[in-house]
């Protein structure tokens, strides 16, 4: 496909009341409504009557001990997102799940019946938890270790994607006469004997009509990137510079060679959190508005959390102390390297820092109008730092609905993005290959 017909993927990742850490604070958000199904039902539809591919719902496993001051609490993803498409017929469904603190069987028959209900729409951002705070809801006192929960998660995906398997997809009949519902020829067990996990199957629920949910991964650490490079299919970054985009994207997609893989069947989705302003100066003014309605002890707590230091003694105008050896973190660590490459490079001090990371938590922010977000998302795209781009807007609804209204008719004239739905499913959206069945290839190949 020439440049000139090529056209960026655009994901909306949907937070509560916005992205920004103060969003809640704003007159025009709705936190109040955080746990109603008809507010996340009219963001959907706004997401999809502007073409996006997919909608975003993160998750996390425990409570932020700063809950005082932050609004990221919100509903279980399957739930939600099953709700969502019953109000929705084309935009695609991603939930976050953790491998780390779930059972392989539940998640594969949790993502087939997703993947049914919404007609092949669903798509799993797989994660391995990055917070200590989980590890005391399951049985733990301390959090796996980072490698260790990379190579639990590569078992884990092998069990999953063997138990969507383990049914074809014309496995069901259904032949009154005879009496035969399902071809139980065409429906197995997988007898996966794993370091970790021992699952019989068959899966009780048939194939997925996209035969596997679209995979993403969200990891930039050097396991992270590698377990990409080797299963993901789309992958949410947070890059700051359009050097830094170019070097993830160049570095990740030359490493699926050797997994055989083609580098078009992986898309990578920097971060954006666009701010925008009818004029620059007034974009700048609401972003300085919102900074101005931070925390600073909320912004405190989650700085600490990502730097593995605690800041409450440091004086907030001073600058960073010095940070422990990237070895030495057990959560986030592409996360950790990001924050602390930012702060050297800009000389930033600890306030500075906090204002920076409130708006994403180390996701680019850009205050601009929609034509200068337009120029922003066109030169990462043309320049080789993304396939598209994981939108997330600081303050909802606003902040989508701007984007929607002003951002994405700009991207359609310039031809860089879709003004209709070719496809019905997620995997159509991307360009996608449907997986083939594993246990019916193996079968083809020992014939």
């Amino acid at each position: 496909m020439s440049r000139a017909q090529r056209q960026m993927n655009l994901n909306v990742f949907l937070m509560n009341a916005g992205h920004h850490e103060a969003a809640w604070r704003r007159p025009d958000t709705e936190p109040h409504h955080i746990t109603d199904i008809k507010y996340f039902q009219r963001l959907a539809q706004t997401a999809e009557n502007a073409k996006f591919d997919s909608l975003f719902l993160a998750d996390g496993l425990a409570v932020s001990p700063n809950i005082k001051h932050g609004a990221f609490i919100g509903l279980e993803p399957f739930t939600l997102l099953s709700a969502l498409a019953a109000v929705t017929e084309r935009i695609g469904l991603i939930g976050t799940v953790s491998t780390t603190y779930n059972e392989p069987f539940h998640v594969a028959r949790k993502f087939a019946s997703l993947d049914h209900i919404s007609k092949g729409r669903a798509g799993w951002n797989i994660v391995t938890s990055g917070s200590e705070f989980e590890a005391y809801n399951f049985n733990r006192d301390t959090h796996l270790e980072h490698g260790k929960r990379y190579a639990r998660a590569r078992e884990f995906l092998q069990v999953a994607t063997s138990l969507w398997d383990s049914w074809e997809d014309d496995a069901i009949v259904i032949d009154r006469e005879s009496g035969t519902f399902a071809d139980s020829r065409k429906v197995r067990p997988i007898h996966h004997t794993g370091d970790t996990f021992k699952v019989r199957g068959p899966l009780n629920v048939p194939r997925p009509p996209q035969g596997y949910p679209v995979l993403v991964q969200a990891g930039s650490s050097e396991d992270g990137k590698e377990f990409a490079a080797q299963y993901a299919e789309a992958i949410f970054t947070a890059q700051q510079t359009l050097a830094d985009g170019q070097q993830f994207y160049s570095d990740v997609k030359s490493r699926l060679v050797k997994y055989g893989r083609d580098p078009d069947q992986l898309k990578i989705l920097p971060g954006i959190c666009p701010i925008i302003g009818a004029t620059e100066s007034e974009a700048k003014e609401k972003e300085q508005e919102i900074n101005e309605l931070t925390v600073p002890a909320y912004g405190l707590q989650q700085l600490s959390n990502m730097l593995g230091v605690e800041l409450y003694t440091y004086p907030l105008d001073g600058p960073l102390p010095e940070l422990p050896d990237i070895d030495k973190i057990n959560g986030n660590k592409s996360r950790f390297q990001l924050v602390a490459d930012l702060a050297k490079r800009e000389q930033l001090t600890i306030r500075q820092l906090i204002h920076k990371l409130a708006g994403a938590r180390g996701h680019r922010v850009f205050a601009g109008t929609a034509l200068q977000v337009a120029d922003q998302l066109e030169e990462w795209f043309t320049l080789g730092a993304g396939d598209g781009f994981n939108v997330m807007p600081p303050y909802l609804p606003g902040g989508l609905e701007e984007f929607a209204q002003q951002v994405v008719p700009e991207l359609q004239r310039r031809g860089l993005f879709r003004t209709e739905y070719s496809g019905s499913t997620l995997r159509e959206h991307y360009g996608l290959r449907r997986p083939v069945n594993s246990f019916t290839a193996a079968a083809v190949l020992d014939g």
